[in-house]
C-alpha cells in the first residue's frame, strides 16, 4: 500500500530537520506507525526481499513462522497488521529465534508487536514467530521495512495474508505457502509465571540473582515443595534452548541425577537424565515425572512437574530426602531438541541441602570459591602491589634516597616489600585452580599456559635480585637491564592472562564490565607513568638550562628532584587511591557471582 504523497513528504521533512541519524541499534519505536526510517532519502520502489510464512490460516493463540530473506541487508522492521486497515496499529506479538540478529519492540499498547535488527551487521535471512492474539482480525498481513544501506531502503514490503478459518480470501496471497500446516499452541497448562511466595516457609527455593522475582525475564528460579510422598518442582529462567537442574554428591559434573526442560520447535519436552562424566546427558526412555506443565513466553522457559520422593524402580534417580549439591544450568538446543554444552558455568549451591527438609530461600554461585579467590588474589598482586612497587622504584629513588628504613634506603625497602608480597600472593593464588580442578584444565585455553609463564618469571625475578652486583660493578648495568626486562615481561603477560581469565566460564564475571575495568586500569597506569616521565623530563631540562658543568648538573638535578618531591608524593597518593578503587570494584564483582 502506497503512502499519500503529502504525508510522505511531511514525514521526510520532519526526519531531515530533526537531525535523526538512523537507528543502527534497531530501536526504531519512532517509526512504529509509518515504518519509514529517518534516513533523509526516498524509499526504493521495487522490493528485492521476500516475506514468507508457514501457513495460510490461524486461530487465536497459534504461532506462525515468519521469514524475511533476500540480498544482504543491514536493518529491518517487521509488523503484522489488519489486512483491511494497513494504516492501523500492529496486531499480535512476536517471539524471537535468534536474539543476536533480532529484538522485540513494543508499538502502541501491544507488547512485542514488532521486530527489528540489533546491529548494522549484514544479514540475508531472519526468522521469527508471530503469535496470534485473542482479538485478532479475520485477515492479517505481514509488512516489512528493509534497509540495504543507509540511503537504500524499502518501506512496507507487502507479505503474505493469513486468515482465520472459514474466512474466504479473494486470492492466494503473494509469497504465502500453499500448504496449510498444523499449528501448536504456545501456552500449555501454565497460564502465568511462577512466583516466590512460600520460598523459605513452605518450599525450598534457589534464585539467581539472589532474591530475584521469578516473574522477571532475568531470573533463574528453582523450587521444591513437598506434598506427602512426592515433591512438586518448578523451574524457570531466560532460555530459548533448555533449562536443567541436577542433584550431585559433589561439585563436579558426573554421576548426577538430572532433570531437563528442552525446547523442541517451540514445544517443551521434560525429561529425566543421567550425567556420566562431562559427556552429554543420557535421556531416560522411561519418565518418572507426573503432572508435567510448561510455558514458553518472551524467551523465558518454565516447566513444572511432580516426582515421588523415592523411586527404587528407576535406575539413576536419587532419593529426595537426602542432601545434595544442586546444579542449575541453561544452554542452547539445535534442530530436534539436540542439547549443546552450556555456554557458561552452571549455578552451584555453596553447600549440600535436603530439599524435603527445612524450607530455605538460597542463592548460589556460578563461580567456585577457590576460583574466586584465585582471581581476587591475582588482581591484588598484579594490579595493586606490583604496580605501586614499580612506580616507587622508577620515580622515587631521588625523592627517598636520603631516607632510610632498617638500614636501607626507603624506596628500596618499600619496593622489595611490595615485590615479595607479590611473589607470595601469586604463589598462593597459582595453586588454587590446581586444587579445584585436581590437575591441569583442558578447557581454559591459553590462560593456564600464560599463567605458568608468569609464575616462572615471578620466581625468577627475586632469585636474580639475590645475585645483584654492587652499584659500581661492571655487570650492574647488565643486571639492571635483565631485571627490568624480566619484570616488564611478567607484568605484560600477567595483564594478558587476566584478560583471558576473566572470560572463562569458571569465573563468569559480568561482561563487558570486566573488560572495561581492565582497560580502565591499564589506561590509568599508563597515564600516571607518562605524567611522571614528563615531570622527570621537565626537571632534567630545567637543570640543563641552568648549568653546563656536569658536576653542577648532578647537584642541580638533586636539588630539582627535591623540589619535585611534593608533586611526586601527591601523584603517588592519587595513584594508590585509584588502584584501591579498581581493586574494590573488582572484588565487589567477584563477590556477586
Amino acid at each position: 500500500m502506497e503512502l499519500p504523497g503529502l504525508a510522505f513528504a511531511v514525514w521526510i521533512f520532519i526526519c531531515f530537520y530533526a537531525s535523526v541519524d538512523g537507528y543502527p541499534s534497531g530501536k526504531v519505536r519512532e517509526a512504529c506507525t509509518s515504518m519509514i526510517p529517518c534516513h533523509g532519502s526516498s524509499p526504493q520502489l521495487s522490493p528485492e526481499h521476500t516475506i514468507t510464512v508457514n501457513g495460510t490460516e490461524f486461530k487465536p493463540g497459534d504461532n506462525i513462522e515468519v521469514h524475511l530473506f533476500g540480498p544482504d541487508f543491514e536493518g529491518f522492521f517487521i509488523q503484522a497488521r489488519d489486512a483491511e486497515h494497513l494504516d492501523g496499529p500492529a496486531v499480535g506479538s512476536f517471539m524471537l529465534v535468534d536474539r543476536r540478529l533480532s529484538q522485540l519492540l513494543t508499538c502502541g499498547r501491544t507488547k512485542n508487536s514488532a521486530v527489528s535488527h540489533t546491529s548494522k551487521a549484514k544479514k540475508k535471512y531472519v526468522k521469527v514467530y508471530w503469535i496470534a492474539p485473542g482479538d485478532a482480525p479475520k485477515r492479517v498481513q505481514f509488512l516489512a521495512t528493509v534497509v540495504k544501506k543507509y540511503k537504500t531502503f524499502w518501506v512496507k514490503i507487502p507479505g503474505p495474508i493469513v486468515s482465520q478459518p472459514n474466512v474466504q480470501s479473494p486470492t492466494t496471497p503473494l509469497h504465502a505457502t500453499s500448504e496449510v500446516v498444523s499449528t501448536s499452541h504456545l501456552v500449555s497448562s501454565l497460564s502465568k509465571p511462577f512466583n516466590a511466595s512460600g520460598c523459605g516457609s513452605t518450599k525450598f527455593c534457589i534464585r539467581n540473582p539472589s532474591n530475584c522475582d521469578p516473574e522477571s525475564a532475568s531470573c533463574f528460579f528453582l523450587s521444591f515443595q513437598q506434598e506427602k510422598n512426592s515433591v512438586f518442582i518448578e523451574m524457570s529462567g531466560p532460555s530459548e534452548g533448555y533449562l536443567a537442574f541436577a542433584l550431585s554428591y559433589d561439585q563436579w559434573m558426573g554421576g548426577d541425577d538430572a532433570y531437563l526442560c528442552i525446547n523442541e520447535d517451540h514445544r517443551v519436552h521434560v525429561s529425566t537424565a543421567y550425567l556420566k562424566g562431562r559427556s552429554p546427558p543420557i535421556l531416560d526412555s522411561e519418565n518418572a515425572l507426573e503432572d508435567v506443565s510448561w510455558r514458553l513466553v518472551d524467551g523465558v522457559l518454565q516447566c513444572s512437574f511432580r516426582r515421588s520422593i523415592r523411586l527404587p524402580t528407576y535406575k539413576g534417580r536419587f532419593n529426595l530426602d537426602a542432601s545434595y549439591y544442586i546444579f542449575l544450568a541453561d544452554g542452547e538446543t539445535s534442530e530436534g531438541g539436540r542439547i549443546h554444552k552450556h555456554h557458561r558455568q552452571p549455578l552451584i549451591t555453596n553447600g549440600i541441602y535436603n530439599v524435603t527438609g527445612l524450607p530455605q530461600d538460597i542463592g548460589g554461585s556460578r563461580s567456585p570459591r577457590l576460583i574466586k579467590a584465585h582471581g581476587a588474589l591475582m588482581f591484588i598482586a598484579w594490579i595493586t602491589t606490583v604496580s605501586i612497587g614499580v612506580i616507587v622504584a622508577r620515580f622515587f629513588k631521588p625523592v627517598w634516597s636520603h631516607s632510610f628504613l632498617f638500614g636501607k634506603e626507603m624506596w628500596f625497602q618499600v619496593h622489595r616489600l611490595l615485590m615479595l608480597t607479590t611473589v607470595t600472593i601469586t604463589s598462593i593464588s597459582f595453586v588454587l585452580p590446581f586444587i579445584y580442578r585436581g590437575g591441569w584444565s583442558q578447557q581454559a585455553g591459553f590462560h593456564p599456559y600464560l599463567g605458568c609463564t608468569v609464575m616462572a618469571l615471578t620466581i625468577f625475578q627475586p632469585l636474580m635480585a639475590g645475585f645483584r652486583p654492587s652499584r659500581h660493578a661492571p655487570r650492574r648495568q647488565l643486571f639492571n637491564w635483565f631485571h627490568w626486562s624480566t619484570g616488564t615481561t611478567a607484568r605484560i603477560l600477567a595483564v594478558v592472562t587476566m584478560f583471558l581469565g576473566m572470560d572463562l566460564p569458571a569465573l563468569d564475571l559480568p561482561d563487558p564490565w570486566d573488560t572495561y575495568t581492565m582497560i580502565g586500569f591499564v589506561a590509568w597506569h599508563v597515564s600516571i607513568d607518562v605524567l611522571l616521565e614528563i615531570h622527570s623530563y621537565c626537571l632534567v631540562r630545567k637543570v640543563e638550562l641552568i648549568e653546563d658543568d656536569r658536576v653542577q648538573i648532578l647537584q642541580s638535578l638533586t636539588s630539582a628532584e627535591a623540589e619535585g618531591r611534593l608533586f611526586k608524593q601527591i601523584v603517588l597518593t592519587i595513584y594508590v587511591c585509584g588502584n584501591i578503587v579498581f581493586l574494590i570494584a573488582f572484588l565487589a564483582a567477584v563477590n556477586q557471582i
